[in-house]
């Protein structure tokens, strides 16, 4: 039993997510529902199998703090993975990710939503509950921007869910914890990058939204996500995180810079066979700006009922056109359909440029024993001068040296 051979069982089941935890069969989630597979698997087992998963560098953070997110390409499918300590001892919880690049049409999502990618500054919040695809979403809309318009898109992930190959934009992906310390950094840094577009993960914290907010007020066009049941209270758990005193002033930001409020969960439609977007969507008309200034985020959903003309889409409303759709995109994950934009830059990590995190921690039980790999000598160069090193791995080169042929043996290295 491998995390490789278990990744690819859950693949053809069709599962969603992939569970991990001592003693407990392998859990898998398939269309909404959780199903044991198989006998428990054994903690020993397990905590091998995180060894090998994480290198050096991450083995230690998860010591320190009991748990690590990471993206990793396995088996040829893109997967989040939480690695976390629990009373049983090391579990997984692995989301498996569509290996295509997402588009509306593919995502099966209402053709509507374009007219977002019209603006070029200002909000835009996907919304809804954990592992309703507000990822996916925001992945599908950059990729139409992507494919239509030359922008640099900066995007702030933990960890990076979907690689994104450049078209028409300049793409930059960071991962918080391996590409930058934080996403208040990160996004403080994206200010002075030019970006045309960022997209912000997940926003959790006040320093994150105040930041994000701030973003879309300056000239840029800001997706991020919000944990909710609905478009109101997307907006409502943003200004209620701030205190008391400054939430007049957060209501004030948020009716000038949103452009729209996506709020969506997944539905299984017996009549195709797979889970499908049903969303609401708010969009930010005059009316909407006011209530929103005011905090009247009750009379939202009435102002959604109404407002049909300016792109607004109740769940009821949506639902209907999803029963009368019949042209439905059921993507088959080929190997044509994969891109692996993201396993190279996975072997970049902050230890390549920074110094080491101890690999043990003061009274944890956990050590790692992976040997380090031995490092290659340097290939022997014949030249026709001599050739002496000054200092190890450095080659100095007299001036009668044949360059072409030094190159030629690196090369065969």
């Amino acid at each position: 039993m491998t995390l490789a051979s278990l990744i690819a069982m859950a693949k053809r089941q069709g599962a969603s997510d992939l569970h991990l935890e001592g003693g407990m069969p392998v859990t898998v989630r398939i269309r909404g529902t959780l199903h044991m597979v198989g006998e428990p698997v054994a903690p020993q087992v397990l905590l091998q199998m995180t060894k090998d998963l994480l290198n050096p560098t991450q083995w230690a953070a998860f010591v320190e703090r009991r748990s690590y997110d990471l993206s990793k390409t396995i088996e040829r499918v893109r997967c989040r993975i939480n690695v976390l300590q629990s009373s049983r001892g090391v579990g997984m919880a692995i989301r498996l990710l569509s290996s295509f690049e997402a588009s509306l049409e593919s995502l099966n999502l209402h053709p509507d939503l374009l007219f977002l990618l019209e603006h070029r500054h200002g909000l835009i919040l996907v919304s809804g509950p954990t592992g309703s695809g507000k990822s996916t979403t925001i992945a599908g809309l950059i990729q139409e921007l992507n494919s239509r318009v030359p922008l640099h898109i900066v995007t702030i992930e933990n960890p990076i869910e979907y690689a994104m190959r450049p078209k028409k934009s300049l793409i930059r992906q960071r991962e918080v914890g391996r590409d930058t310390p934080s996403f208040e950094q990160a996004l403080l840094d994206s200010l002075r990058e030019d970006p045309d577009v960022i997209v912000v993960g997940e926003m959790r914290h006040p320093e994150t939204m105040r930041l994000t907010i701030g973003a879309a007020e300056t000239g840029h066009l800001v997706f991020s996500t919000v944990h909710s049941s609905s478009t109101a209270e997307a907006l409502q758990r943003i200004v209620s995180a701030f205190p008391a005193e400054i939430q007049n002033n957060v209501c004030a930001q948020l009716a000038d810079c949103l452009v729209a409020v996506v709020c969506q969960r997944l539905v299984y439609r017996e009549e195709v066979g797979m889970q499908v977007p049903e969303c609401e969507i708010l969009t930010a008309s005059h009316a909407v700006r006011s209530m929103i200034r005011h905090g009247h985020f009750g009379r939202i959903a009435t102002a959604i009922e109404t407002g049909g003309e300016d792109n607004m889409w109740t769940f009821e409303r949506y639902r209907r056109w999803l029963d009368q759709r019949n042209d439905w995109n059921k993507m088959e994950l080929t190997d044509e359909h994969y891109y692996d934009g993201g396993s190279a830059a996975q072997d970049v990590t902050p230890e390549t440029f920074m110094p080491s995190l101890p690999t043990q921690v003061a009274g944890a039980s956990l050590s790692s024993d992976k040997p380090k790999p031995p490092k290659k000598p340097m290939p022997a160069v014949k030249s026709r001068a001599t050739s002496t090193p000054s200092e190890e791995g450095v080659l100095v080169l007299d001036d009668e040296e044949n360059l072409e042929d030094i190159v030629a043996a690196l090369k065969k290295f």
